[in-house]
């Protein structure tokens, strides 16, 4: 995770004491660390950006869902407002219907033929 790519907590930055030489810090020290810090800042803004962009993509997924949400509860209003009995009669008729189409024109082109 981005703990492991961390290599230092910011009491360990505030208590970071740098050994001192006869003109001051050793500046190869101070680069490093310094280095180390950096590179923790650009682990840190990599991984604000990244989550964002996931934020940002959830959003959008739950203002979506939110739609289709509200769509879907329309339509059962639609529904229950305009119950539409459909009984077995009903569903044999287009049945039938449909039969008589597909085999319909099945028989009309081998009559042509």
């Amino acid at each position: 995770m981005i703990q492991d790519k961390i290599h230092h907590t910011p009491q360990e930055i505030l208590d970071k004491e740098f050994k001192i030489d006869t003109r001051g810090y050793r500046l190869k020290e101070v680069d490093q660390y310094l280095d180390e810090v950096i590179s923790d800042y650009e682990t840190f803004l990599d991984a604000i950006k990244k989550l964002e962009a996931e934020k940002e993509e959830l959003l959008n997924e739950i203002m979506h869902l939110k739609q289709e949400l509200r769509n879907v509860k329309m339509s059962i209003d639609i529904a229950k407002e305009n119950p539409s009995e459909v009984t077995n009669m009903d569903v044999l008729r287009r049945i039938s219907n449909l039969e008589k189409i597909v085999y319909g024109k099945g028989d009309k082109e081998e009559r042509e033929e």
